[in-house]
């Protein structure tokens, strides 16, 4: 078994246009995005360790907060599959990806009803 580094980003709130329904396709809904990525794990970690031996977890922010302007996901899965191919491509030493989708606005009791999708760099 390698060691792996696990990067993190939780609960940012990205309004994107997405849905199916009449209502849901005029305005930007809110989705509670996160999103986990696996890479490569440098051998140790001092404490003056360069960010080049890490990654910069505001890429993963950005991967989810700066989708294409205008454009309709009919359904949140092509947001996070979006999501998914921006940070398979921005960095190659990235092996596995988790993004977990809610949507709030069809929440009505604090329930969390969405999806999670998982993909390894084949």
């Amino acid at each position: 078994m390698s060691d792996s580094l696990i990067l993190e980003v939780h609960d940012l709130v990205v309004n994107v246009l997405t849905g199916i329904y009449s209502q849901e396709t005029h305005l930007p809904q809110p989705l509670k995005i996160s999103i986990s990525t696996t890479l490569d794990m440098a051998d140790r970690y001092a404490p003056d360790t360069p960010l080049s031996a890490s990654k910069n977890y505001m890429t993963l922010k950005e991967a989810a907060t700066h989708l294409p302007e205008g454009v309709h996901f009919t359904l949140i899965e092509a947001v996070a599959d979006h999501i998914m191919d921006t940070l398979f491509a921005d960095d190659t030493r990235i092996s596995h990806i988790v993004v977990k989708i809610v949507k709030l606005a069809i929440a009505e009791d604090g329930e969390a009803i969405g999806i999670t999708m998982a993909r390894s760099r084949t």
